[in-house]
């Protein structure tokens, strides 16, 4: 060891060059520590090669403990000096918002860098610092820095500049300095970015088949072709590019471009989802939530969605609120959690989510938990105040969930009154629900004069907009003749755009339109589809209509089995005709009867 040692200091005592190369042959060897101090002492004195490896081994724990702000330090000392790879090193390091991760005793060299000398993330100082390495003819540095210029801060961007260096880069065949030029000539040249980009491609970069597969998916610069995004994002994928991940399980899951495969999907998605793609994850859960999934679980959907919104994302967490409604994937239904969990989703910007809480809090108020009376009624009161102030700021949203609080009792005394003057508010800054329900108000003389006509007016404003419930009410208010002049085929199309939201009553009056007695053309095969649709989503009246249909053949089917089993389905739910239609049904066959008599 002492001979070692002595070598070391000969080295280092005759000519700096060598004493370099002696060491960088030590950390090749594997002799870290000893490499790393002959390092350091050529580092103290000013090399900056020397203090640049110094910088290597401090981020890579190498010969020393990992100190990262020592690693910039280091950097910073080289970079000063003019030295390319630390400029561009330093500038990543700048670009990554790394967090501090250090050892205690990390500064191994003492008195060198002072405090304010480690690498904040700073994405202004990173680009000059990789701008000083690109100026020295560093190949990667002129493509990250054309990358930059291009798509970096706002008081950094130069896209004359950003095409320049690019230009560089690719010239030299830097597959990165390809990818920067074809980002940078996208809003300009599209053809001559796809040219770029495929050069990049060719060379294998991950990230510039996204971006091609993203081109062919939309049809920027040519045709859309799903089948070449899916390729591009499959080849993206395989090199751990997160959104490849996403959109290739997206295009599987779709079958877009490729294939349907939920198995495979269900793969790249988790990939995605574990990688922080909060969208995937988000559909991962929906996979298993909706037992899509090659072993589905509402474990594993809970998991899922946990995930997504402990991410901030606001849908994963109201599916958490509705799987811990429905007590799926955990022990046992729980409103409280629910309600928590609808909190974190109105936090993350879902302004529906305060609603949904108002009628859990009001649920959890007539069966609260052992000890949580007077909490529930203070949430109330403070969520309706928060409602209260949102309104009076002029916050549309606002004015309605107040309405809503001042209409049911919620946190505040019933004042319909006052209800309907900030429903009218909502309903006249746009929000949706506050037309529907504003018009309900107004038909009903709800804390308003009645005015049938007018409240016809603002469903039908809710019904254009989307609103299933609204359709199905502007389409009641067509064929009584409510509010305005009877329009039956104006009815039906309403009908049908609820329908096509699965909204059970548009579905069950479908069938009653098509079943006759209407002023359109009846289509008893096609009121039968209607009504099996809404009965078999429990409907009790379609339930009861399955049963005639059936049983009388008025469809041209006759089933007799399956029209006693709608009708006692009916029954079960409380419709009194149910019995008298089984009454009218022939008699069960004796075996028949027996079996259903044994099953019972």
């Amino acid at each position: 060891m002492k001979i070692s040692r002595l070598f070391d200091r000969f080295f280092t005592g005759i000519a700096p060059e060598a004493a370099y190369a002696r060491a960088c042959h030590l950390l090749e060897r594997g002799e870290h520590a000893r490499g790393f101090a002959m390092l350091g002492q050529m580092a103290r004195d000013g090399m900056p090669q020397a203090q640049f490896r110094v910088a290597q081994a401090y981020l890579d724990g190498t010969g020393t403990p990992l100190s990262i702000s020592e690693g910039a330090r280091w950097l910073r000392h080289a970079a000063e000096a003019g030295h390319a790879q630390s400029c561009f090193t330093l500038g990543v390091l700048m670009l990554l918002d790394i967090p501090c991760i250090d050892d205690p005793a990390a500064a191994v060299l003492p008195g060198s860098c002072g405090p304010d000398a480690a690498a904040p993330h700073d994405p202004v100082a990173a680009t000059r610092w990789v701008g000083r390495a690109a100026e020295a003819g560093l190949v990667e540095a002129q493509a990250l820095y054309g990358y930059l210029l291009a798509n970096g801060p706002e008081e950094v961007r130069d896209d004359a500049a950003a095409r320049h260096w690019s230009t560089i880069a690719a010239g030299a065949g830097c597959a990165q300095g390809y990818l920067g030029l074809g980002l940078a000539r996208l809003e300009t040249d599209t053809a001559a970015a796809i040219s770029a980009l495929r050069h990049a491609a060719q060379e294998g970069l991950g990230s510039a088949c996204y971006v091609l597969g993203m081109l062919h998916e939309s049809g920027r610069g040519g045709e859309v072709d799903l089948g070449a995004a899916a390729r591009m994002y499959a080849l993206a994928a395989e090199q751990d590019i997160r959104p490849a991940c996403a959109r290739y399980g997206m295009a599987l899951l779709r079958g877009r471009g490729v294939a349907r495969d939920i198995m495979r999907a269900e793969t790249w998605l988790r990939r995605a989802g574990l990688r922080g793609d909060l969208e995937a994850a988000l559909v991962v859960g929906d996979l298993h939530a909706r037992g899509l999934a090659e072993m589905a679980s509402d474990h594993e959907a809970v998991s899922w969605y946990r995930r997504a919104a402990m991410g901030g994302h606001a849908d994963g967490c109201r599916m958490m609120a509705l799987m811990c409604m429905a007590g799926r994937g955990i022990p046992a239904p729980d409103p409280h959690a629910a309600a928590h969990w609808l909190r974190q989703a109105a936090a993350c910007g879902d302004d529906a989510a305060l609603t949904d809480l108002a009628a859990i809090l009001d649920r959890n108020a007539e069966h609260p938990a052992p000890d949580a009376d007077a909490r529930a009624g203070t949430e109330q009161r403070t969520l309706a105040d928060g409602f209260a102030r949102a309104a009076r700021n002029g916050d549309p949203v606002g004015a309605f969930n107040y309405a809503k609080c001042l209409l049911d009792g919620f946190g505040r005394a019933p004042d319909p009154a006052q209800a309907a003057r900030w429903m009218h508010e909502a309903a006249r800054a746009g929000v949706v629900n506050a037309q529907y329900w504003y018009g309900r108000m107004l038909l009903r003389g709800q804390g308003v004069t009645a005015d049938p006509a007018m409240a016809r007016q603002w469903i039908d404003d809710a019904a254009r907009s989307g609103m299933a419930d609204a359709q199905v009410a502007a389409a009641q208010m067509r064929i009584t003749g409510v509010g305005g002049t009877r329009d039956h085929a104006g009815a039906l199309s309403l009908y049908h755009l609820a329908a096509d939201q699965d909204h059970v009553d548009a579905m069950f009056s479908l069938g009653a339109m098509y079943g006759g007695g209407h002023e359109v053309p009846p289509d008893r095969r096609q009121a039968q589809q209607w009504f099996e649709k809404a009965a078999g989503r429990g409907n009790a009246l379609a339930q009861l209509m399955m049963g005639r249909y059936l049983g009388r053949g008025l469809a041209g089917v006759t089933d007799i089995a399956a029209a006693r089993n709608w009708l006692r389905r009916a029954q079960a739910q409380g419709v009194a005709q149910a019995g008298e239609e089984l009454g009218r049904l022939p008699p069960m066959a004796p075996a028949a009867a027996e079996g259903m008599h044994a099953a019972t």
